[in-house]
């Protein structure tokens, strides 16, 4: 089973070894990626915080999403995916961060997107001067996962955290 405590205990202990801090931008998951994270005793010395955006606005305000973009597309995109993890990174000077975007349902939303598609996206700033990298993407998933809301939503959370590890071994392989 993807995205278990066992997920969140290697993701908290990656990033602790590195060094590095972590941030979320959720959606969908409601702030559920971070809590799993900070479950884990010692958590406080690599997560940075998450921000729990849910409407449009927030998602502007908050993250930085444009709100043009939002308007015109609706929040369930891999764009807005990756401008939410862009956005959690500057918010919290984070070094990594991992956003969650979808429709947990009951059916679709009132944009016609199908209930169970989900975006998530890892952004990565690099470099020992973090506020000189530019933040790339690592990692995007687009999902359509079946279920009740709280099984899109359960399953979306140990996707995110799977990222999140997945991008932390890669970078102990292959250190900035």
């Amino acid at each position: 089973m993807s995205g278990t405590p066992d997920t969140a205990r290697a993701v908290i202990a990656l990033a602790t070894e590195a060094g590095l801090q972590l941030a979320t931008a959720e959606s969908l998951t409601a702030g559920a990626v971070v809590a799993r994270l900070v479950d884990v005793p010692g958590a406080s010395a690599c997560v940075a915080g998450g921000a729990a955006c849910y409407s449009y606005g927030a998602k502007h305000r908050v993250l930085g999403v444009d709100a043009a973009e939002l308007e015109r597309t609706g929040a369930v995109t891999a764009e807005v995916a990756r401008a939410m993890a862009r956005g959690a990174l500057s918010l919290y000077d984070a070094d990594l961060a991992v956003s969650t975007t979808g429709v947990a349902g009951p059916g679709a939303d009132d944009r016609g997107v199908p209930e169970g598609t989900v975006h998530l996206a890892v952004a990565v700033r690099g470099g020992g001067d973090r506020s000189a990298q530019e933040p790339r993407i690592a990692l995007e998933r687009e999902l359509h996962l079946a279920g009740s809301r709280a099984e899109i939503r359960e399953e979306s959370v140990g996707v995110a955290l799977d990222l999140l590890r997945t991008e932390l071994e890669r970078m102990a392989q292959a250190p900035f």
